[in-house]
C-alpha cells in the first residue's frame, strides 16, 4: 500500500492527502508522487472529478458523465477517470460506451482481474439473455450436514420449500419437523406442528392465499399452517373413502386453488379444495391404462397433472379432473421418482442420485446433475429465489446446494451503488449482489460481507437492510396516448386507480403520459389517484409516442425512489412509428436492468403484444396483464412487491484522514456465498469543511 501523496490543487492553493483507491492501478493525474507539485490540469481534473463522483452517487448520472468528460478533457490517459466515466454510462444504460472506457483503461493494466471480470460479464450479458441459456449443468456450490462438528441438526430432510427472502423450509421425517434456514446453512426457526407434533412430515408447499401446507405419512392427514409454520388446522384422515388417505406423499396446487395428494397406501390422487373439502380421487384402472401402482411426485401445470410411479419407474399424465391421458415416461425410466417441481420450464425430478429434467411434450430428459457414487437418495430438487437448486439427500443427511458451473466458476457480479458519508466517519454503502445473468442474490446476512479501506478491514460494520423485505415499491404508470389507445381510455383509468388503490399508500405513484413529448403528469400518495381520469393529462393523442423518452423520463425519477421500483405501461398494446427512435431497445433494457427498475404492462386489447414491449417485459424480469383477467389488477401491487432485489445496505466506521473533505478516500467490498464470492472496489469523498 502507498502512503498518502501531497497534492495541490491550482487556483485554490489547497493542499491535501489523497488515498490510493487501486493501489498500483490509479490513474497518473489524480494521484501524484510526493516530489513534485500537481500541474494545473491536474488540480481541475480533480475537482471536476469530485463533483463527478458526488453526482453520481446522487443518481445524476448525465450530470456524473458531464463532470467525467471535463476531467478527462484536463487528463485525456487518467484511468481513474475513464474508470468512472465508465460506471456512469453503464448506469445510464450505454453498456457499449461504458465498454469502451473500461477496455481502454484495463489496456494500460489499470483494474486487474477484477475489471477484466467485470467487462467479461457486462458483454456477456449483451450477448445472451436469459431464454437463451438453455440447459445447463449444475454443480454443487456447497452442503449443510445434518450432522455437523458432532452436533445434530437436522436428520432426515426430504422435501424443500424456498422463502422469497432466500430462506426455506425443511420437512425432517426422522425429528417429525420442519426447519427454516438461511442461505448460509443456520437453523433460524423449528415448528413441532400441532399439541403432539407432525407425525413423519413428507412434503410442503404454499398454498396461493400464502398459508403452507405439510403432508404426514404416518399421520394419514395434511397438516394447514399459516405462512410464519404455525398449526391452523388438519385436513384429511385415515382411511380408503372420500377425504381419506393411507400414506400420503407429495402434494400440488392448481390454479384454481385446488390441492392434489398423492394418496401412496391407497394408490390414487386425492383432491380437496382451497378450504379441506374432499372433492375426488383418481388414478385407478381407466380402459387400458392399469391404474397407479406407487404414486409419489406430482406437479400441475396448466391443464395437466403429472404424477411419478417409483414402482414402474414412470410418469404419467391426467388432466384436472383425473382421466388418463398418456404415458409421458416410459417405464423404468426412472430407478425410484420422488419430488417433482418445475425449473427451466422443465419437471425436475430427484432420482436416486441423479437430478433430471423433463421435457413436458415429448418426455425427453436432460440430466442436470448427479452426487456420485457416494450412497445418495435424492428426495427433493427445488430451485429457490437466487436460481440456486436446493437438493435434499434423505441416506446422506445433507442439503445440497446445485448452482450452474459458470455460475461458480464466474462468482457474484457485486456492485457498490451508493456511499453516503455525510455523518463521516459514519459511513453507508449500498452494494447490488448479482449473479452472471443480472439475476439478484437475496437472503444475505451480515456474515456474507467483507468491508475494507485500502485493504485493511472497517470497525463496527452492520447490515442494516436489504431491499428483498422491503414490502413497498414505487410505481410510475406511463399511459400510453396513441390513437390506438384511444379507444380504451375508460380501461386504462380504471387499470390505474386499481393498482394504485391496491399499493394503500405503501410506496410513491408517478403518471407519465407518453405522447410525442412524454409529460410528468402527478406525483404523490396513491390517494391522489382515486378519481383518476386521462381528460385531465397535458399530453394530447398523437400518431408518433416516443415511448423510449417516456420510459427514459420515467425511469430518471424512479432512481432514487423505493429499492423497490417498477414501471407499468398501460396501453392497447402496439408501438407507433419511431417509438425507440432516441434510443434503442437494448439500451432501454439495460438503463432498467441497471437501475433495478422492472418493466410490466397492463393491456387493454386481446392480442399479441408487440415485439418492441415484449422485449422489454422479458428482459426486465417484468409480466404482462390483461385488464379483464379473472384475478383482477389488485395482485400487481404483491407480485411487483414479490419481485426479488438483490441491494444490502451496511453501515460502517471509517479510520481514513478526510482531510477537510478533500482526499477520496476508497471503499472495497466482498461478497462470499458458499463456494461462491464477488468484489468491488471505489471511492467517496467526506463533507467539506
Amino acid at each position: 500500500m502507498r502512503k498518502s501523496r501531497v497534492l495541490i490543487f491550482s487556483g485554490l492553493l489547497t493542499v491535501f492527502l489523497c488515498g490510493n483507491l487501486y493501489g498500483q492501478n490509479s490513474g497518473a493525474g489524480l494521484i501524484v508522487p510526493e516530489d513534485r507539485i500537481r500541474t494545473a490540469d491536474e488540480g481541475l481534473a480533480a475537482q471536476e472529478f469530485r463533483r463527478g463522483v458526488q453526482a453520481y452517487y446522487r443518481c445524476a448520472y448525465n450530470e456524473a458523465i458531464m463532470q467525467f468528460e471535463k476531467a478527462l478533457s484536463y487528463l485525456p490517459q487518467d484511468n481513474t477517470i475513464l474508470d468512472w466515466l465508465g460506471k456512469a454510462y453503464y448506469k445510464s444504460g450505454l453498456e457499449g460506451s461504458a465498454l469502451n472506457y473500461w477496455e481502454s483503461a484495463s489496456s494500460e493494466g489499470y483494474g486487474g482481474l477484477l475489471l477484466k471480470n467485470k467487462i467479461e460479464i457486462v458483454r456477456e450479458r449483451r450477448i445472451t439473455g436469459p431464454s437463451e441459456r438453455g440447459d445447463v449443468r449444475i454443480s454443487e456450490s456447497g452442503s449443510f450436514d445434518g450432522n455437523y462438528q458432532g452436533n445434530l441438526v437436522f436428520s432426515g430432510p426430504l422435501s424443500v420449500l424456498p422463502n422469497p427472502d432466500g430462506s426455506f423450509w425443511v420437512t425432517t421425517y426422522n425429528e417429525n419437523i420442519i426447519i427454516l434456514m438461511n442461505q448460509n446453512g443456520q437453523v433460524i426457526d423449528r415448528k413441532t406442528g400441532p399439541i403432539n407434533g407432525f407425525d413423519r412430515p413428507v412434503d410442503i408447499i404454499r398454498l396461493k392465499d400464502g398459508n403452507l401446507l405439510v403432508s404426514e405419512s404416518a399421520g394419514d392427514r395434511l397438516s394447514l399452517l399459516n405462512s410464519k409454520g404455525n398449526f391452523i388446522k388438519y385436513i384429511g384422515e385415515k382411511g380408503r373413502g372420500l377425504g381419506q388417505m393411507v400414506g400420503p406423499q407429495y402434494l400440488a396446487q392448481d390454479e384454481m386453488g385446488n390441492i392434489y395428494v398423492t394418496d401412496y397406501g391407497n394408490r390414487r390422487i386425492d383432491v380437496f379444495d382451497s378450504e379441506g373439502t374432499p372433492l375426488f380421487s383418481f388414478g385407478g384402472r381407466q380402459g387400458d391404462f392399469q391404474g397407479i401402482k406407487g404414486p409419489t411426485g406430482i406437479y400441475v401445470k396448466g391443464e395437466s397433472v403429472f404424477v411419478a410411479d417409483d414402482h414402474k419407474g414412470c410418469i404419467y399424465e391426467f388432466d384436472r379432473s383425473g382421466n388418463y391421458l398418456r404415458v409421458l415416461c416410459e417405464d423404468k425410466t426412472f430407478s425410484k421418482p420422488e419430488a417433482i417441481r418445475m425449473w427451466n420450464n422443465k419437471l425436475l425430478v430427484c432420482d436416486i442420485n441423479r437430478v433430471i429434467g423433463v421435457n413436458t411434450e415429448s418426455g425427453s430428459l436432460f440430466e442436470y446433475g448427479r452426487t456420485g457414487n457416494n450412497p445418495s437418495r435424492l428426495n427433493c430438487a427445488v430451485a429457490d429465489v437466487n436460481s440456486n437448486l436446493i437438493v435434499t439427500d434423505f441416506k446422506s443427511n445433507e442439503i445440497y446446494m446445485m448452482s450452474e458451473t459458470q455460475e461458480l466458476v464466474g462468482g457474484m457480479f457485486v456492485q457498490i451503488e451508493n456511499v453516503r458519508a455525510d455523518s463521516f466517519p459514519n459511513v453507508t454503502v449500498e452494494v447490488k449482489v448479482e449473479n452472471r445473468h443480472r439475476q439478484p442474490v437475496v437472503g444475505l446476512s451480515e456474515n456474507n460481507f467483507y468491508i475494507s479501506e485500502n485493504k485493511r478491514g472497517v470497525s463496527g460494520m452492520k447490515l442494516i437492510g436489504a431491499a428483498s423485505n422491503n414490502t413497498f415499491t414505487d410505481i410510475t404508470f406511463i399511459i400510453d396516448r396513441s390513437i390506438q389507445s384511444s379507444y380504451f381510455a375508460e380501461q386504462i383509468d380504471q387499470s390505474l386507480r386499481e393498482i394504485a388503490g391496491a399499493m394503500n399508500n405503501r410506496g410513491t405513484v408517478r403518471i407519465v403520459s407518453a405522447g410525442r413529448i412524454p409529460v410528468l403528469e402527478y406525483q404523490g400518495n396513491s390517494d391522489g389517484c382515486k378519481d383518476f381520469s386521462s381528460t385531465g393529462l397535458k399530453t394530447p393523442y398523437s400518431s408518433e409516442v416516443s415511448l423510449d423518452l417516456a420510459l427514459r423520463l420515467a425511469t430518471n425519477d424512479l432512481v432514487n425512489g423505493e429499492k423497490k421500483r417498477a414501471i407499468v405501461l398501460l396501453t392497447a398494446g402496439n408501438v407507433t412509428y419511431r417509438s425507440f427512435e432516441s434510443y434503442t431497445l437494448s439500451e432501454m433494457a439495460a438503463f432498467l436492468n441497471n437501475n433495478s427498475i422492472n418493466f410490466s404492462v397492463v393491456q387493454m386489447a386481446q392480442g399479441a403484444l408487440s415485439n418492441e414491449i415484449s422485449y422489454l417485459v422479458d428482459n426486465t424480469r417484468g409480466e404482462s396483464y390483461y385488464i379483464f383477467r379473472p384475478e383482477g389488477l389488485v395482485p400487481v401491487v404483491q407480485d411487483l412487491i414479490d419481485i426479488p432485489e438483490g441491494v444490502y445496505q451496511l453501515t460502517f466506521s471509517s479510520a481514513l484522514q478526510k482531510n477537510y473533505g478533500e482526499s477520496f478516500l476508497p471503499v472495497e467490498v466482498e461478497v462470499y456465498l458458499l463456494n461462491r464470492s464477488g468484489r468491488d472496489e471505489s471511492g467517496y469523498f467526506a463533507p467539506l469543511e
